[in-house]
């Protein structure tokens, strides 16, 4: 992997940046549609590739591990043969879920041995097996596997757990370091800072996560329940930290507010699971803020969904059409709401680009916060 930093805005710490990958070129800031289970809800490869155009997509390490499971993926080739995306892909390492199913698990110096919300069974991640996962998945970019701690968080846990996940990244590099991709092409791993919401905390884990001198980096344990400030304050304080010849990626995060204050910071990949769930409810995202379309003011509404989307079906239905398909639980409402809102956040991060590289960033990004927040 390559990035080069394009440019940088002069009046905050935006960046415009270009990553390649051997599944192609990704244009940053970006933000990374969720396909945890090797698919997108609701919306075709085609349609992300043409209609929404986005550049490289997640899947999922856990999910993926116990559904189809390893040897479907290695028999397929790894995810890119087996789901027919051809963009690049980045595997979240599992350690989310490990946050997310703390009454399933149990964490040790050895790794985390947990049940599957599927059958119950026990399974165990370790660094260097979560390594070797993703080798299988075949992703082009891999997480580092580590602790996300809750929120809130005494202290003396949040100490405990950062040292634990630097400990893990580690083993997770001397385990990459020494194996190779299985598929022909190269693979990229990122290490994670985590720290919950203290400072002094957080300064020493990306000033760990720096001295490894990786291709990329992550910032995790935000987005997870504390205040918005807090984690601008954290964002901000990393992104100092961490190298600025580096891709850094918020992980998790979030709202379009989110994102376009994370642009501000030095955020440069994003990604997070709200505009697809939020889709699959009626709740909308559009450049003059957010609609509910199961309310009855749009029952008779025949304005385009998003006047403005660059996604075609969002200027050729209506919202009282797309209101009638939610009303009715229609399987194609949850289709177009999923595509206006990918669209819409993947025209954000392209917009907020050509924004960065033409000096107008942060008065764009001020009035877009306003838009972007308001309840229609």
């Amino acid at each position: 992997m390559k990035f080069d930093l394009k440019y940088t805005d002069p009046h905050s710490s935006a960046r415009a940046g270009l990553l390649q990958t051997d599944h192609g070129a990704i244009e940053t800031p970006i933000f990374m549609p969720v396909g945890t289970a090797a698919t997108v809800k609701a919306v075709h490869q085609h349609e992300l590739r043409d209609d929404i155009q986005a550049q490289i997509c997640l899947g999922n390490t856990y999910h993926l591990y116990l559904r189809p499971g390893l040897d479907v993926l290695q028999k397929a080739g790894g995810i890119h043969q087996f789901n027919g995306w051809k963009g690049p892909v980045l595997t979240d390492s599992g350690g989310y879920q490990v946050h997310s199913l703390a009454h399933r698990r149990k964490i040790k110096e050895e790794g985390v041995t947990f049940q599957s919300h599927i059958d119950g069974s026990k399974h165990t991640f370790t660094p260097e097996g979560v390594m070797d996962i993703q080798r299988v998945i075949g992703a082009d970019i891999i997480m580092a596997f580590d602790e996300c701690t809750p929120y809130p968080c005494e202290w003396d846990y949040a100490k405990k757990s950062m040292e634990l996940t630097h400990r893990w990244l580690a083993r997770c590099i001397e385990r990459f370091d020494n194996t190779e991709p299985l598929y022909g092409y190269s693979q990229t791993f990122f290490p994670i800072v985590q720290g919950s919401t203290y400072p002094e905390l957080r300064k020493i884990s990306a000033e760990t996560i720096a001295s490894f001198g990786r291709e990329g980096n992550a910032i995790g344990g935000l987005s997870v329940g504390e205040p918005a400030e807090d984690m601008y304050a954290m964002t901000e304080l990393v992104t100092e930290i961490l190298p600025k010849d580096k891709p850094r990626y918020l992980m998790g995060v979030g709202t379009p507010e989110n994102i376009l204050e994370g642009i501000a910071r030095g955020i440069d990949m994003f990604d997070c699971v709200l505009p697809t769930r939020n889709a699959r409810h009626g709740v909308m995202y559009t450049g003059e803020g957010i609609i509910n379309i199961r309310n009855s003011k749009w029952r008779d509404d025949f304005t385009a969904i998003d006047p403005e989307s660059p996604v075609h079906t969002s200027t050729t239905h209506s919202r009282a059409y797309l209101r009638h398909l939610f009303v009715n639980n229609e399987i194609l409402g949850m289709q177009l709401a999923t595509l206006q809102n990918l669209g819409f956040y993947l025209w954000l991060v392209k917009e907020a680009r050509a924004q960065i590289l033409a000096g107008t960033f942060l008065s764009w990004k001020n009035q877009m916060v306003k838009k972007v927040s308001t309840r229609l």
